[in-house]
């Protein structure tokens, strides 16, 4: 059985696509094959077939006719799509061919990024446009893989008779370093990766740690920093904020691959993520929470709904107002004070993961839910 991915905006070697989903698969004994549109590879790797070219700002026929080629050439018996475009490219071949369709829901669609190129009136237009085109996708769909109970709307509302899973971003063992940790005295290493941007929380982040360095001015900090800016604004917004705090000691690393992703932290004491608080990112679940609890390190996050109602964050760590860099700079002080709780939550945060958090609890799942969607 071919079961073909079409994703326009994620990378062929996507953790969730690549790793987990695409990788189960063929363990499985399908015969898988991703086609990515902005990243630009033809092969095969780990026995999973790749065809990917860099088209992502491509018009949509453009897209479209891509997915088509290659849907024709691999003649799949069932698709998974990570966009609307993609569905829709789908349900085109679906009129050559009989073949399950089934839309994996990762991002909150439309997303506020996709809007904020527009004017405050046509903000609204495009809204209710990017709307449709969501359900259009959804009716166009067999099925539907939830990545989070609360990116089920509107979809789910919409089509409440189509059959459904809750796949969460859980990790598999295998990408996993585990690095627990106690605090050394008088020192501590604090970590932040992914996308350096204010939204994103990065000044919140630097702030706390300034705030920590008053309250505690003999305490040697560290910094951990891996990732990268996106855009121009970003990378002046961090440039700056790099000058403003250079008289702390700041490891910067770039984006590292996704199976040492874990490896780069080891170091870490806590992991952070202070993302400014919106409606958006109260319906999203900052996914990187699940490898830091797997590695066994304490976090401090924001106090997001998603986060609050599906993580047990107060087992491992704290969720924190991102602005108030007093609050976290008083979390942090709570582990230096108390290493026993400290200690504490580094081993609540393996053992959720060991017990709740990890794809060995999903793969099967998963697995069956394609098999029953192929007719």
């Amino acid at each position: 059985m071919k079961i073909l991915f079409l994703t326009t905006a994620h990378k062929y070697n996507d953790d969730r696509i690549f790793y987990h989903q695409a990788t189960e698969l063929v363990k499985r004994g399908f015969d898988v094959k991703i086609c990515s549109l902005c990243s630009d590879f033809q092969g095969e790797i780990n026995n999973i077939k790749i065809e990917s070219y860099p088209i992502l700002s491509s018009d949509a026929k453009e897209k479209v006719d891509t997915f088509l080629k290659i849907c024709h050439h691999y003649q799949p018996d069932s698709i998974i799509c990570s966009e609307p475009l993609a569905v829709i490219a789908a349900g085109k071949f679906k009129k050559e061919k009989k073949v399950n369709i089934t839309y994996d829901i990762t991002e909150w669609y439309p997303s506020f990024r996709m809007l904020e190129v527009y004017s405050f009136f046509l903000r609204f237009i495009h809204a209710i446009k990017f709307f449709l085109i969501q359900i259009y996708a959804g009716f166009l769909s067999n099925n539907f893989i939830f990545g989070e109970e609360t990116k089920k709307f509107p979809l789910a509302y919409f089509f409440p008779f189509k059959k459904s899973i809750i796949l969460p971003y859980y990790p598999d063992q295998v990408y996993i370093q585990e690095s627990k940790k106690s605090l050394e005295p008088n020192k501590i290493n604090l970590c932040y990766t992914g996308v350096f941007s204010e939204e994103k929380g990065i000044g919140n982040f630097f702030e706390a740690v300034n705030q920590l360095q008053q309250n505690r001015p003999g305490l040697k900090i560290e910094i951990t920093l891996i990732g990268s800016s996106r855009r121009k604004i970003d990378e002046i917004y961090f440039s700056n904020l790099l000058l403003k705090y250079n008289q702390f000691n700041i490891n910067l690393a770039k984006p590292t691959t996704f199976e040492n992703f874990t490896k780069a932290y080891d170091d870490a004491d806590i992991c952070f993520d202070l993302r400014e608080i919106s409606l958006e990112n109260h319906h999203c679940l900052p996914i990187k929470i699940f490898y830091y609890a797997a590695s066994g390190k304490p976090v401090i996050y924001t106090d997001l709904k998603a986060t609050r109602k599906f993580v047990e964050v107060s087992k491992f760590g704290f969720l924190v107002d991102p602005q108030n860099s007093k609050q976290i700079a008083d979390c942090i002080e709570k582990y230096i004070d108390n290493p026993t709780l400290y200690n504490t939550h580094v081993d609540n945060a393996r053992k959720l993961y060991e017990e709740k958090y990890n794809w060995n609890k999903i793969r099967d799942s998963f697995v069956d839910f394609a098999k029953k969607s192929i007719k």
